[in-house]
């Protein structure tokens, strides 16, 4: 059994063990695999584990080995699932293992805009608070959460966990979705209500055809001066020129990405270049123990499949 993983360095820069998935097979990881070399290191392969390169149908039909793909992500657009199914390999993927790590990032871009924590640090080491005649200053307006409207687009298991840590906070809680839930705790609305009534917008929606550049000049046009919008889905939900003009013309006051349209992107993006925009490096389910909750599964989804009981599996 011969199972390759071409996309290995993200998930596992070296701080986590490959070790549990050699007694499956002759195993073998690459760091990270450019796109003229995956064939050639997977022609040979029964499993194979991939992240971003992407397994093309004509790929697919020159790997008659092949049975299984384990993904080491949530979503399965680098391959086509009905083809791959068409030919009888199985997709498996690794669902909600990020939850809490991408609720935390949320919060941790919302608390630096109201609370300007970086930006003060940075003023008293520079000297400001010994030479300040008072007891305290402040260099930026400070804003409460509690009373505040947070709008969520999307409400899977990560749109959940914003809107009970935004429940902690005080906030109100707004939530567009095509599958609401009954709950006490948020409202859910139409989309332009979302937009114009809430204070922090975040995005938690897949990227299909409906929700492409659902963030464009139109819905930003609808949106609070004042608002703050954050996305840690995916880049292309978002119309990123359309984006920083309304950062670059004060349409809106804040904005916060984990995720680009390309990444890494490339040095026009007008997000690099726009006023009051935080943009972190694809971030949000990284942290060490996130990525060993992702081992964990894609351990088990291969086991599984290898015993003859697949889960996880996007091409039942």
């Amino acid at each position: 059994m011969k199972i390759v993983n071409i996309d290995g360095v993200c998930t596992n820069p070296g701080d986590l063990s490959w070790e549990p998935f050699k007694k499956y097979g002759d195993f073998v990881v690459y760091d990270r695999t450019e796109p003229d070399e995956i064939y050639d290191r997977i022609k040979d392969a029964d499993c194979i584990i991939i992240n971003k390169s992407i397994i093309t149908n004509e790929m697919l039909a020159k790997l008659p080995k092949l049975k299984y793909v384990g993904l080491q992500s949530t979503g399965y657009n680098i391959i086509d699932i009905h083809e791959a199914k068409r030919r009888g390999i199985v997709v498996s993927n690794i669902p909600a293992y990020s939850t809490n790590a991408v609720a935390q990032l949320v919060f941790a871009m919302i608390l630096e805009v109201t609370n300007k924590v970086k930006l003060h640090s940075d003023s008293v080491h520079s000297g400001d608070w010994c030479a300040c005649p008072d007891f305290c200053y402040w260099k930026s307006p400070l804003e409460e959460l509690d009373s505040k409207t947070i709008g969520i687009i999307g409400f899977g298991s990560i749109g959940k966990r914003v809107a009970n840590i935004a429940t902690a906070f005080g906030m109100k809680v707004l939530v567009n979705t095509p599958h609401p839930v009954d709950s006490e705790d948020v409202s859910f609305v139409s989309l332009d209500t979302l937009l114009s009534e809430s204070d922090i917008i975040t995005c938690h929606c897949p990227l299909t055809e409906s929700t492409e550049k659902l963030i464009n000049k139109d819905t930003i046009a609808k949106m609070k001066r004042s608002a703050i919008f954050i996305n840690t889905s995916r880049g292309p939900v978002v119309d990123e020129d359309a984006l920083a003009d309304a950062l670059n013309s004060d349409r809106i006051r804040y904005a916060c990405v984990d995720v680009l349209s390309v990444e890494p992107p490339s040095e026009d993006n007008p997000l690099l270049s726009a006023k009051n925009c935080i943009i972190t490096p694809h971030i949000a389910w990284a942290a060490v123990e996130t990525r060993a909750r992702l081992l964990e599964i894609l351990e088990a989804n291969l086991k599984a499949f290898l015993e003859g009981h697949p889960q996880n599996v996007v091409n039942p």
